[in-house]
């Protein structure tokens, strides 16, 4: 596929691949085929809270969970972040390298779901999901892998569109009852984390590309203070 991509490695093995994918298939279908209906999905620029929220932040080692076409990524990288980027959309990986070789920026992909995927625990200072399509699942697994990810001192950095969790389900198959919000993975923060944003605020959205229509964000920003107990 592209450079860099593979799933089910740790960090330091992760490798060119012809098609590491690790995650259902079906999933990956529906997304490439999204991403093979447009040119280019979404805008090419930095979501605006990702921007606001991480200001105040010394770069360190970011995971970008569902990446798309590379913006968010691209954009931590240049500004100093070691950036893992993870997608099931083998598409969106293709014009995500491309975006970040024309940006001289390396980059690690990783070809997966969230819940499939082979990270090293508690070793990113900033876990990043800007707007997420996680599946919800009773175990919670995507809400616990999110929380998994981040390093003692790190940031978990949660946005959403706000409504949508309470939206009826659409004749187009979309069920809010299907997805992971904010507040599930809110419910799940214990004594080990300190909640630093968990708020509604108007959305500062980039120009073009899907989702430009919506007005207000949900932004969920924990902060982990310590690893769990052994």
């Amino acid at each position: 596929m592209t450079d860099n991509i593979v799933a089910g490695a740790p960090m330091s093995d992760i490798t060119s691949s012809v098609d590491g994918y690790v995650g259902d298939p079906a999933v990956r279908a529906e997304w490439d085929s999204r991403y093979a209906d447009r040119q280019q999905l979404w805008s090419g620029q930095p979501n605006g809270a990702l921007v606001a929220e991480t200001a105040g932040l010394t770069p360190g080692r970011v995971l970008d969970v569902g990446c798309g076409e590379g913006a968010d990524a691209v954009w931590l990288a240049r500004n100093g972040w070691d950036v893992t980027a993870l997608e099931v959309s083998g598409i969106a990986l293709e014009r995500a390298a491309g975006h970040a070789r024309d940006a001289g920026q390396t980059i690690r992909w990783v070809h997966a779901a969230l819940t499939e995927a082979v990270l090293p625990p508690a070793s990113f200072d900033l876990v990043s999901a800007q707007y997420p399509a996680l599946l919800r699942t009773p175990d919670a697994a995507a809400e616990r892998a999110l929380l998994a990810a981040v390093a003692p001192g790190g940031v978990l950095l949660l946005v959403h569109h706000a409504g949508m969790d309470t939206q009826p389900a659409q004749d187009s198959g979309f069920d809010p009852a299907d997805y992971v919000w904010p507040s599930m993975v809110t419910a799940l923060l214990d004594d080990d984390w300190v909640v630093e944003v968990d708020e509604q605020r108007p959305r500062v959205a980039p120009d073009g590309g899907a989702g430009a229509h919506h007005t207000d964000d949900l932004v969920l920003r924990a902060r982990r203070l310590r690893g769990p107990a052994a």
